[in-house]
């Protein structure tokens, strides 16, 4: 048998650039903080995290529409407790007006004072949301309520408020039409208004005014609730969200980052290793072909 002085130095140098390739991978690892750097070192590692990261960028997509939502939520809740209260007001100031000693200029002060609320529920239902949009409108106008020239103000929106989309196949109305939460109000209080300042029968117009205020301050009430409870959805989708991205983040640690306790373990081992082939390898290139024969 012929044994070639190739034959004996082929193992061992193969060996050795095995190890020392192992041995850099292993060291990047520990430095980079990551098991590879590129994605053909494990393509199905590699498509994983692809798919959590556009799965964080969709979450991070729907967390920030959550977040606009929940703005919008907070202030149609706000706005509508604003009129809610100027309601009670009108509510108040009814039942003085019904009270039988008070002359027509002491009337005539209160419908100043209902004409001044009137004016800020006015304003305030012509609030514009964080997005520039009518708050109790509709995507789509300049205003929820105009005034005509009459003094008589109406509902001029058009369909719902646009929605927010917070998941695929999901979205959700951040706020409710005028027209739904306040139904006939301005009428009502411009019948009021209208009743106090031309005398008449006070308890019978205020008594109907009042069964209508009544009647508002239900629509308001509702559309506080249906807020709250669009509110409350919300919350269970952000912590939803919550929970996935922790998990996803856990679940692409396992997969790309570095064990450092068991890559140094490894290392260690591989440097010893690779130091004794080498060893090995030094004694062996001293010897002769007869040596290594005897």
């Amino acid at each position: 048998m012929r044994i070639a002085t190739s034959q004996m130095f082929s193992r061992p140098t193969t060996l050795m650039a095995a190890l020392t390739q192992k041995a850099d991978a292993v060291q990047t690892s520990i430095a980079t903080g990551k098991k590879f750097t590129a994605p053909s070192s494990d393509p199905i590692a590699y498509l994983r995290l692809d798919s959590l990261k556009r799965g964080n960028a969709d979450d991070q997509a729907n967390a920030a529409n959550i977040k606009l939502a929940q703005g919008i939520l907070a202030q149609s809740d706000s706005t509508l407790e604003s009129i809610e209260t100027q309601l009670q007001q009108v509510q108040e100031l009814s039942i003085q007006a019904a009270n039988g000693t008070l002359t027509d200029e002491n009337r005539a002060a209160i419908a100043k004072s209902i004409a001044a609320i009137t004016d800020d529920i006015y304003a305030l239902v012509n609030t514009r949301d964080l997005r520039g949009q009518p708050l109790f409108g509709s995507s789509a106008g300049d205003a929820a309520y105009a005034r005509a020239s009459d003094g008589t103000i109406s509902f001029v929106g058009t369909g719902a408020p646009s929605e927010i989309p917070i998941g695929e196949g999901n979205s959700v109305q951040a706020t409710v039409t005028g027209e739904r939460a306040f139904g006939d109000m301005f009428a009502q209080l411009k019948a009021l208004g209208d009743a106090l300042e031309t005398g008449g029968d006070i308890r019978a117009a205020v008594g109907g005014a009042l069964e209508g205020i009544k009647a508002n301050l239900t629509g308001v009430a509702s559309a506080r609730a249906s807020v709250g409870a669009r509110g409350a959805r919300l919350d269970l989708e952000a912590d939803r969200l919550e929970d996935a991205a922790i998990t996803r983040e856990d679940t692409r640690s396992a997969i790309e980052d570095t064990d450092i306790p068991s890559a140094v373990a490894e290392l260690q081992k591989t440097l010893t290793v690779l130091q004794a082939t080498q060893a090995s390898f030094t004694k062996l290139s001293g010897m002769s072909l007869f040596d290594y024969l005897r």
